[in-house]
């Protein structure tokens, strides 16, 4: 069976709207894809004010945002179609948001982008809040994507995957395992904009710096490092508790990216510890994949553990996610499970997303 679906994802780095037309092919239980299209539509100064300061809104406000961030994506849809021209090729779109509040110890995550008004604006079906009855089973809700990552990589060990967070997961005899490790691109582009800059290339900034140790230290012992899995991080641990963290140091810009970088490669190297892996392929993707110097240091701190960095095509390293989320889309059309307890810890696992028919009856 052949899907033709468009992923789309917007996440916490910030950095736009990511879509991917993708053509999955189920055979016999056998998964496989091809990217047809894709591109990332960078957010303007409106919207990006709009997307970092919508967790102060009021709540009819909020909700306000919600229905005008689904037109937005809406628009985008169709000026992907157009620009593509894949006028009645896309089957379904299964849209993840942009995550707002999370706080699944409460039983809640928002993501914002209303499912119905990008079905209305496009006239196709549509899948969202994916994350939603995963957090209601008591799960984390969080990391979705290794259901992809199970059903399409079947060749790659362990997962790593840079963008706000840093998230991993990996396969283990009978079960799959995922969390996220740390804030990452989100809390780098900020301290990159402190010199002037949308974010360090290369990571050519921190490789010029110094690694301040007792920073480092600091770091390291936040007490969400030492909470077991399964478990997930809200974009606030990055901008509210890690990143003043840095500022209070006084540093110059070069040794904060520096030591930053240090801490993200020793904490994803430290979750392969907590996780018992070693000897395997690790698929790296997300933004930071293209950070050379972040690469450099995981690469120097994972060969002890003998796992091998593997950095995919360009499309797969900004995409996967978007592709992902389209995979997500089509199981949850076929009411198949789309979250994995074993990951998120919810009591089950789960069909997750809501659907809205876009097309007339």
């Amino acid at each position: 069976m052949v899907y033709r679906v468009l992923g789309i994802m917007s996440g916490s780095s910030l950095d736009g709207l990511d879509i991917a037309f993708t053509e999955f092919d189920d055979s016999g239980g056998k998964w496989s894809y091809a990217i047809k299209a894709a591109s990332c539509y960078t957010y303007g100064d409106d919207w990006l004010q709009k997307l970092q300061e919508a967790k102060n809104l009021s709540a009819f406000d909020y909700l306000i945002l919600h229905a005008e961030y689904g037109k937005y994506i809406g628009q985008q849809i169709n000026r992907f179609i157009e620009a593509n021209a894949l006028h009645h090729q896309v089957q379904l779109v299964a849209s993840h948001g942009h995550t707002i509040f999370h706080a699944p110890g409460k039983y809640m995550t928002a993501q914002l982008g209303d499912g119905a008004t990008i079905a209305a604006e496009t006239g196709i079906n549509v899948v969202s809040g994916l994350r939603a009855i995963d957090v209601a089973l008591g799960g984390q809700g969080a990391p979705i994507v290794p259901m992809g990552e199970r059903l399409l990589w079947n060749d790659v060990d362990y997962f790593l995957n840079i963008g706000g967070i840093a998230n991993v997961s990996c396969r283990k005899p009978g079960t799959f395992i995922a969390y996220d490790v740390c804030p990452a691109n989100r809390v780098l582009n900020m301290l990159a904009n402190l010199a002037g800059k949308a974010f360090d290339e290369d990571g050519d900034m921190a490789k010029k710096g110094s690694v301040d140790i007792d920073l480092l230290i600091k770091l390291n012992g936040l007490a969400y490092y030492r909470q077991p899995y399964p478990k997930s991080l809200a974009n606030e641990f990055g901008t509210e508790v890690v990143y003043p963290m840095l500022l209070a140091a006084e540093l110059p810009v070069e040794d904060m990216l520096r030591t930053y970088t240090e801490h993200i490669a020793e904490q994803v190297c430290g979750a392969f510890f907590d996780m018992e892996l070693s000897n395997g392929k690790l698929l790296v993707t997300g933004g930071g994949a293209f950070n050379i110097f972040l690469i450099e240091r995981l690469r120097a701190l994972l060969q002890h553990l003998n796992i091998e960095i593997i950095i995919p095509e360009n499309n797969i390293i900004q995409y996967k996610e978007a592709v992902v989320m389209g995979l997500l889309g089509i199981l949850r059309w076929r009411e198949e499970n789309t979250v994995m307890s074993s990951v998120t810890g919810a009591s089950r696992d789960s069909i997750g997303g809501a659907v809205w028919i876009g097309q007339e009856a």
